[in-house]
């Protein structure tokens, strides 16, 4: 007999009425857990996700152990590089590092192309074995955006300023467009790949663009996004957008063919709404927050939740990602509390 999914989230997503507000957590999977934690003395990330039966694990821990409505599969947003030709290693307490950062049109052009199956079919399985057998709750997949992506290709790592990627896009335009419309034909190429195996929602992290004004993001980097959305919206399922420090391209974003806007900790719900987001909204308790006292904790995430429920269209998340100190049982805690809550 086929396991009955819960799709509370994917209801949400679409901005229909809910029970309850739906949640689940940036990074939920690994990050704080004691069964990854262990992993991890083991394997590096990449040796993790090259294994389905093992990335399925991993993946499906936080939907266990915390009761969330939606997992996100586990893998990077450096995951699909490699197959394009760039040589990324995520170094411990560094990040991702490129020892050959992009430079010029040429690097631009030497990028190759993704074919998902014989270059990430690992990623594929582990959808397929969490979609048909594993999963009581929606799989959500993901990609890097082309800015953010661009950003460690250019930098060689993690920024503080992105003054080589700004640099690059001012300066380089014409390279600048070029190595989007590669990163926007792999993006949209890999998502494609993801939904096809049995994500049922889909989330596109660009976690970096807040670094840009509103008018350099209109005109560098939302035409790239309107691309790919437009093709994306043609899988039917809900499309997500995050981005962090991007109060000011919100409106920005509501334009583009999304169903959710990510919102980080430095933007109310209400603040969104007034400003005329029409779109669902996901968000956004400050992660550090979980690192406070219970009282604090139930009293911010009780107002996130009012706020959230003034209308449809409200899925709990985190500002940005679980962080390693966040202890599990405060995350299970969380969660109860958020679908006690918000039940009606």
């Amino acid at each position: 007999m086929a396991r009955k999914t819960n799709d509370t989230i994917l209801k949400a997503f679409r901005g229909e009425e809910t029970d309850y507000t739906p949640v689940w957590y940036m990074r939920q999977a690994g990050r704080s857990q004691k069964e990854y934690r262990e992993l991890k003395e083991k394997y590096s990330l990449f040796e993790i996700t090259h294994q389905p039966e093992l990335c399925a694990y991993v993946t499906r821990l936080p939907v266990e152990h915390y009761g969330v409505d939606a997992a996100i599969l586990y893998k990077d947003i450096m995951s699909p590089l490699p197959a394009i030709g760039v040589d990324v290693e995520i170094k411990s307490g560094i990040g991702p590092v490129i020892d050959d950062p992009i430079r010029s049109i040429r690097d631009v052009e030497k990028l190759g192309s993704i074919d998902p199956i014989s270059d990430v079919p690992y990623v594929l399985e582990t959808i397929r074995l969490l979609s048909e057998e594993q999963l009581d709750v929606p799989l959500i997949g993901f990609s890097g955006a082309p800015f953010t992506l661009a950003s460690y290709m250019i930098e060689g790592g993690p920024s503080k300023n992105y003054h080589k990627t700004k640099a690059m896009m001012y300066s380089e335009p014409e390279t600048w467009f070029a190595l989007m419309d590669k990163l926007a034909d792999m993006t949209i190429t890999y998502a494609k790949a993801q939904i096809n195996a049995g994500a049922k929602a889909f989330q596109i992290f660009d976690s970096w663009v807040g670094s840009l004004n509103a008018a350099d993001y209109r005109y560098f980097i939302k035409p790239v996004m309107e691309r790919i959305f437009n093709e994306l919206q043609t899988e039917n399922v809900p499309l997500i957008l995050f981005g962090v420090g991007a109060r000011h391209l919100i409106m920005e974003w509501n334009d583009l063919p999304v169903d959710v806007i990510g919102l980080d900790w430095r933007i109310s719900v209400t603040e969104a709404r007034e400003m005329g987001i029409t779109k669902t909204l996901q968000g956004n308790l400050d992660p550090a927050i979980l690192l406070s006292d219970w009282n604090v904790i139930e009293e911010r995430t009780k107002a996130i939740l009012d706020e959230g429920s003034s209308q449809p269209g409200f899925v709990f998340n985190l500002g940005h990602g679980v962080t390693p100190e966040i202890q599990p049982a405060t995350l299970k805690e969380l969660t109860s509390l958020i679908h006690r809550y918000s039940q009606k």
